[in-house]
């Protein structure tokens, strides 16, 4: 598939008369509703479960629907975007994201409400890599650029933050179908604002294809695996219908590298898996994601099925997380000037880890600030110590034109990593579950039920903490310190990079 395109850039009249700081405000806006749309669900997980007769194995596929198409999606939308125009990707993205958006609101089963969270990540996967593209061609590198990441960054933080407490308002006082229906209006406000404000732009060259096969087999991979892992429990780890669809992801994925190696203009080009910085940080963050993505869900679980929180009080339980994310990412400015990047890196992993194992050891009769507390905080401090220095390291030793790939494969394996992290946990903590069931000799209370589920939570922390804990190795034998030595430790670079 191949398109022509002029060799400079397409700027249309908006760039010429609008200000940079409205574009920002309004690619802003779209940004933010896919940001808060990856942690509003959490807290009205347990209300979608009730609604829509999810088991609890399934249940997180209302999480992964979304995560798998917009980790498979992301690499994609982001060439497509340079290719056919930045504001028209983003404008079709927003587009996509609302109608799915209105989907998942009138959803009447499970499957419809899984499938239109796939569209969701489709839809994300496409405003998001433009939407940065546009940020970055509106505004001249140097100090304005700076403020304007700045904003985009708080815009990610403050996303998340909105999203745990505003689910946790719509699902109690309306329903939960309102924390997708809130999207339609202000998908619709930000598509026809854009469409007349936003100029467009394009990357120079011509007859570039554009490689839409890699990321249909690498997705569809991906989502057969996380099929096969997640029916395991109930088929059987070595039943023929596990082994098959193993077999049948293994295929889509190597046909996915048979495609990268062959394509004129691969989505991913493999050869930058050389350099050992990259790859070194790429296989943390899909650690990291893993452990923390299990750490979201089942947490949510625990304080609204065991401590019997309401949705807003659990939207409210989970700020402190957010606070600490963000004290973490300062503190690991002043870090990695003193230490480095690998050893803050590291700390924060390690402290992290700690969390989790606190958390491993919730009780059923456990309360928020004796239990609970006490692992949120110390892992969300760690997640923010980590992040500013992996993505200065995935980012470090890359050349100018593999800057936009190295931060793509980044955000990839984040959402990859919780994709396939949250199905392993999920997994094996309802395994634990059933085990413990099964071993009763009678048949089960409410509260022998509510005990094997919180066995259940304990192992998928516990497991969550060796995840996270094992980066720390990761990191150490595959990024020596002579890898980022490069790294000019400045006021302003670790700032970008959160």
């Amino acid at each position: 598939m191949s398109v022509s395109l002029p060799k400079v850039w397409n700027r249309g009249p908006a760039a010429r008369s609008v200000s940079p700081w409205l574009v920002l405000v309004l690619v802003g806006l779209a940004q933010f509703m896919v940001v808060l749309d990856a942690t509003i669900v959490n807290v009205a997980l347990p209300s979608i479960q009730r609604s829509l007769h999810f088991s609890t194995t399934n249940l997180q596929w209302v999480i992964n629907g979304y995560t798998l198409a917009f980790g498979g999606f992301l690499l994609l939308g982001g060439r497509a975007a340079d290719l056919f125009g930045r504001q028209r990707l983003f404008l079709i993205g927003i587009a996509l994201f609302s109608f799915a958006s209105l989907l998942n609101g009138l959803a009447n089963s499970a499957g419809v409400l899984v499938a239109g969270r796939a569209l969701q990540g489709l839809g994300g996967a496409l405003v998001a890599p433009a939407a940065l593209s546009i940020i970055t061609t509106t505004f001249a590198d140097g100090r304005e650029r700076t403020r304007a990441l700045g904003v985009w960054s708080a815009i990610a933080v403050g996303g998340g933050a909105v999203g745990l407490l505003l689910g946790g308002i719509l699902t109690q006082l309306v329903s939960w179908q309102w924390i997708f229906f809130v999207n339609v209006p202000v998908g619709l406000g930000a598509l026809l604002l854009s469409a007349r404000y936003v100029p467009e732009s394009r990357a120079p060259g011509e007859h570039r294809d554009i490689d839409i096969w890699g990321a249909v087999s690498i997705t569809a991979g991906l989502l057969v695996l996380v099929y096969a892992i997640v029916n395991a429990q109930s088929a059987g780890w070595i039943s023929g219908q596990t082994l098959g669809l193993g077999l049948l992801a293994a295929g889509l994925i190597a046909s996915f590298v048979v495609i990268e190696l062959r394509h004129r203009s691969p989505l991913f080009r493999l050869g930058i898996l050389s350099t050992r910085s990259l790859a070194g940080a790429d296989l943390v963050m899909l650690l990291v994601a893993a452990g923390m993505f299990g750490m979201f869900y089942f947490a949510s679980l625990y304080v609204q099925g065991v401590l019997g929180y309401s949705p807003v009080r659990a939207g409210l339980a989970f700020l402190p997380v957010t606070l600490g994310i963000i004290g973490g990412a300062g503190l690991s400015q002043q870090l990695i000037r003193r230490i480095g990047v690998r050893a803050t890196a590291m700390s924060g992993m390690a402290i992290a880890a700690a969390g989790l194992l606190v958390l491993s050891r919730v009780p059923v009769d456990g309360t928020y600030l004796a239990n609970l507390l006490p692992g949120l905080l110390p892992m969300a401090l760690g997640m923010g110590l980590v992040f500013v220095p992996i993505t200065l390291i995935a980012t470090t030793n890359v050349d100018g034109a593999d800057a936009g790939l190295a931060s793509g494969l980044l955000n990839t394996a984040q959402q990859v990593g919780g994709a396939l992290g949250l199905a392993i946990l999920a997994t094996l903590a309802a395994s634990r579950t059933s085990g413990v069931l099964g071993g009763l000799g009678h048949t089960a209370t409410g509260a022998d039920q509510v005990s094997a589920q919180v066995s259940g939570y304990q192992l998928a922390f516990l497991i969550a903490a060796i995840l996270i804990a094992s980066g720390v190795a990761v990191l150490g034998l595959m990024v020596r310190r002579r890898h980022v030595a490069q790294i000019e430790v400045t006021a302003e670079q670790p700032a970008l990079a959160a």
